[in-house]
C-alpha cells in the first residue's frame, strides 16, 4: 500500500507540472500561428498596394473597414482643420474638407465593395495638397493635408472554416483580426529649394516608401493586443490619381516609372 501511494504521489505531482505547462504551450502555439498569418497576409498586401491591383475583388472578404483621419496643416506648421473618414463595406462616412467647415454630401457615399476601392484608398499619400485636387506632395512646406490610413482586416490566410461563402456570424466574429497602418511616404531627402539638387527633388518624387505596420490581435471592444510587425517596400514610380464618376473621393494607385537608355 505505501508503494502504491509513493507512485500515485509521483504521478499526481508529474500531471500538476503537465497541466501547469499546457497553457504556456497553447498560448505559444497560438502566436507562433498568428505570426505566420501576419507575414503571409503582409506579401498579398504590399503586392496588391504596390502593383496598384485595380481587379482584387477578393480583398472585400477580409478588408472590413478603412479609416483616414486627417489634418489640414499650413505653412507654419498650424492645424486648421481636421475630420475623419470611415468606410465598409455596406456604409461610409466621409468628412470632406472645404476651406471654412467640415461637411457631408449626400453624393459622396463611398463603400468599399470592390479591390479597386480598397488599394486605392490604401494608397492614399501621406501628404496631399488642397489647392491642386489633392495631389501628391513631398514637402511640408507649403502645407497641405496629413493623412493616417489604418485598415481592419480579418486573416486572409487563417482557417478554411473562416473563408467565404462562411456566413455564420459567430465564426466571422471569431476569425483571427488585426490592424494595419498603412504609410505612402515620398523618399526621405531634402527638398529644401535652396539647397537641395536636383537629383534629390526627383528622387523624393518618383521613390515611394511604402510602410505597413501591423498591429494584433483586435479585440472585440476595439482595443489591440501588444503585437507588433512592420514591413517596407520601396517603390520606384509615382501616384496615379482617379476621380471615379459621381463621387468625389481621391483613389491613388502606384504607376512604375518607365527608363530608357540615353547617350
Amino acid at each position: 500500500m505505501i508503494e502504491v501511494a509513493l507512485c500515485l504521489a509521483i504521478m499526481g505531482f508529474a500531471l500538476v507540472s503537465i497541466l501547469l505547462v499546457l497553457p504556456s504551450g497553447m498560448n505559444t502555439q497560438r502566436d507562433t500561428r498568428q505570426e505566420t498569418i501576419i507575414n503571409q497576409d503582409a506579401t498579398v498586401l504590399l503586392e496588391a498596394i504596390r502593383g496598384g491591383s485595380r481587379g482584387y475583388d477578393d480583398l472585400t472578404n477580409y478588408v472590413y473597414a478603412i479609416t483616414n483621419s486627417w489634418v489640414r496643416y499650413d505653412a507654419s506648421g498650424h492645424t486648421n482643420l481636421y475630420g475623419q473618414n470611415g468606410y465598409t463595406f455596406a456604409n461610409s462616412s466621409v468628412s470632406w474638407p472645404s476651406q471654412s467647415s467640415q461637411y457631408n454630401s449626400p453624393e459622396d457615399f463611398y463603400p468599399i465593395t470592390n479591390g479597386l476601392r480598397i488599394v486605392g484608398l490604401l494608397s492614399t499619400p501621406l501628404y496631399t495638397d488642397y489647392t491642386d485636387g489633392f495631389s501628391p506632395i513631398t514637402n511640408v512646406y507649403s502645407g497641405g493635408y496629413s493623412n493616417h490610413l489604418v485598415a481592419y482586416v480579418r486573416s486572409i490566410s487563417g482557417l478554411a472554416a473562416e473563408k467565404p461563402p462562411q456566413d455564420n456570424s459567430i465564426l466571422q466574429e471569431n476569425t483571427f483580426t488585426y490592424r494595419v497602418i498603412c504609410v505612402n511616404a515620398p523618399m526621405v531627402v531634402d527638398t529644401n529649394e535652396l539647397m537641395a539638387s536636383a537629383y534629390s527633388r526627383q528622387l523624393a518624387y518618383h521613390v515611394q516608401d511604402l510602410r505597413l505596420l501591423f498591429q494584433w490581435p483586435l479585440q472585440p471592444n476595439g482595443q489591440v493586443g501588444n503585437f507588433r510587425q512592420n514591413y517596407r517596400a520601396t517603390i520606384a514610380g509615382q501616384f496615379f490619381v482617379t476621380n471615379p464618376p459621381a463621387f468625389n473621393q481621391r483613389l491613388y494607385f502606384y504607376q512604375s516609372d518607365t527608363f530608357t537608355n540615353t547617350p
